[in-house]
């Protein structure tokens, strides 16, 4: 006989009783309409759970919708699973990939299936909509669930479950077929009703809902420039051999790791060499005299131009340094965003002014003091730094901006080279499951800001979601300007990152909100195997984050 518990609802802000063993399912539709919200999922004493969740004992609640970023999550991986069943149901040859995420959607592709008809796919997927099937969470041993998914041909998502060798694994089933996902799915199919899918590139594009306009789905985006730069790493990653954490975790065991970092830190080396000779052949015809690079936070950009300005040396070319953060204005003087807080992310948080006064007159042969901004004090110093422009000297611009056409318009656009800097991780979980390039941006942030400027996780997560506007308002939508893109990620930095963030993320206790997160990035680290730092050469551009680094920051 089942007993009376309290349980305290966040969104309404009072205890409420329910019956235990009552789902959260049957406490949203307890609540009814003053919830004011459709649930897809919720925070349980602030870690995500499915509406399935029994309740046996008192907990805080928080009914989450698709506006909240863990409900958007829920409801990409839900409509990734439809995606697999309707797939799985019409073309049983095929096998779906979800590789990344792109252009307001997710890219995708049914290998082994010609003349792949989406409107068919669409339709079938609409029906499961309106068939309100349950996606039904269970929870199994992980040599069972294996034997399931090897049944289906999922051999990556087997690969991976034995080598993480837990002895239960949590999987999903739709119908009778059966798939994982590293997080909870929506109670059934009726909650998912917004998605498009269309063909794109060489392969598909899945779009859930726009959260301006959650009614329609999101328009797609022009991203090709974006795209060949995660074709060509997804092209490396098969010919080394690792596509996914599974085989990374298998060449880790199989002490192939020394092998994959000088092979990917060799990469990166030929893209850099690359980018320099484009510039040197583009100044030696008149053009490319200021090089702006720029990139959401904890992309790389510091790495990348200190290594880009060495190779430019090596093309007799003498690279002088300007980092845009010391244009940054007072922080008395600086614009707020929508929610009242500084906008640390807007152009105009920076002297516009005095920069293109400033680039101006260095471009003109002039030797120019430029500023230098204090973080811990709030302002500029009164110390300046000496700019001079020499012949077969050009000027490298490092900071968020730098593709903004705002910052200096004053100079023609045949003397710009703009390089587009981000760790566009291209690593897959499995091929239902990709690694989010945000996530291995956040973890770079959150390892660096611990080592480096004393802030804490919490401090960094808490502060993650401004950054996050930011770079959708001041730094996505200049992407596709850029002159060249290079791509920062390297295929084995979770493994590298995994022990030094976990222990960091730890520190988040259960009674903050931002737990959720913190549990979930090192649920996510726990399926590499750790890779020793020792190992990572000190030229690599993970050591701006993790430190012992042979450049000075």
């Amino acid at each position: 006989m089942s007993s009376t518990i309290k349980v305290y609802i966040t969104n309404l802000k009072r205890f409420i009783e329910i019956e235990g063993g009552s789902t959260l399912l049957d406490v949203a539709r307890q609540l009814g309409p003053e919830l004011g919200i459709d649930p897809i999922c919720a925070h349980v004493n602030n870690k995500n759970e499915p509406l399935s969740f029994p309740i046996y004992a008192s907990k805080d609640i928080e009914f989450l919708d698709i506006k909240s970023p863990s409900g958007r999550r829920t409801y990409v991986r839900s409509l990734c699973m439809m995606l697999y069943y309707v797939v799985n149901k019409l073309y049983p040859q095929g096998r779906l990939r979800i590789e990344h995420s792109i252009s307001h959607g997710y890219f995708c592709r049914i290998e082994y299936v010609e003349n792949i008809d989406t409107e068919l796919i669409m339709a079938e997927m609409r029906k499961l909509v309106e068939q309100d099937m349950p996606f039904i969470r269970h929870e199994g041993r992980t040599n069972e669930v294996c034997d399931i998914f090897t049944r289906q041909g999922l051999d990556d998502k087997v690969k991976l479950l034995k080598s993480v060798h837990e002895l239960y694994t949590v999987f999903y089933t739709l119908g009778d077929l059966a798939d994982i996902y590293y997080g909870c799915l929506a109670p059934s199919t009726r909650h998912i009703p917004v998605f498009s899918l269309s063909h794109y590139e060489d392969g598909l594009l899945l779009c859930a809902f726009d959260p301006a306009d959650p009614s329609r789905p999101y328009d797609i985006i022009c991203q090709h420039k974006m795209f060949k730069a995660f074709h060509e790493n997804f092209t490396f990653n098969k010919i080394v051999g690792v596509s996914n954490v599974g085989q990374l975790n298998e060449a880790v065991d199989a002490n192939k790791t020394t092998q994959l970092i000088n092979v990917a830190e060799a990469l990166h080396n030929k893209n850099i060499a690359a980018l320099a000779d484009q510039i040197t052949e583009r100044y030696h015809n008149g053009g490319a005299r200021v090089i702006l690079i720029a990139g959401p936070s904890s992309s790389g950009k510091t790495t990348t131009t200190k290594r880009l300005a060495v190779q430019l040396m090596t093309n007799f070319l003498r690279p002088v340094t300007i980092s845009l953060d010391n244009y940054y204005l007072n922080i008395d003087q600086r614009p707020v965003d929508e929610h009242g807080e500084i906008d640390y992310e807007s152009i105009y948080a920076l002297d516009l002014r005095r920069l293109n006064d400033d680039v101006r007159d260095i471009l003109d042969g002039k030797v120019v003091d430029t500023p230098i901004y204090s973080f811990d004090l709030g302002r500029r110093i009164n110390k300046t730094i000496k700019v001079h422009l020499g012949p077969g000297d050009v000027m490298i611009l490092e900071g968020i901006h730098g593709l903004n056409p705002e910052l200096i318009p004053s100079i023609p656009d045949n003397a710009k080279f703009r390089i587009y800097v981000s760790a566009l991780t291209t690593l897959a979980m499995d091929n239902h499951n990709w690694v989010p390039t945000t996530d291995n941006r956040l973890l770079r942030r959150i390892v660096r800001d611990y080592k480096y400027r004393r802030t804490s996780a919490l401090e960094s997560l808490q502060r993650w979601p401004s950054v996050r506007r930011g770079e959708e308002k001041w730094i996505f939508p200049f992407q596709e300007y850029a002159d060249a893109t290079f791509n920062s990620s390297l295929i084995f930095e979770m493994g590298v990152m995994r022990d030094f963030a976990d222990k960091v993320l730890k520190d988040v206790t259960s009674d903050k909100p931002e737990y959720a997160i913190a549990y979930r990035l090192r649920k996510f680290l726990s399926y590499f195997r750790p890779i020793p730092m020792e190992m990572i050469p000190p030229t690599s551009l993970l050591r701006e984050f993790l430190g012992g680094s042979s450049f000075h920051y």
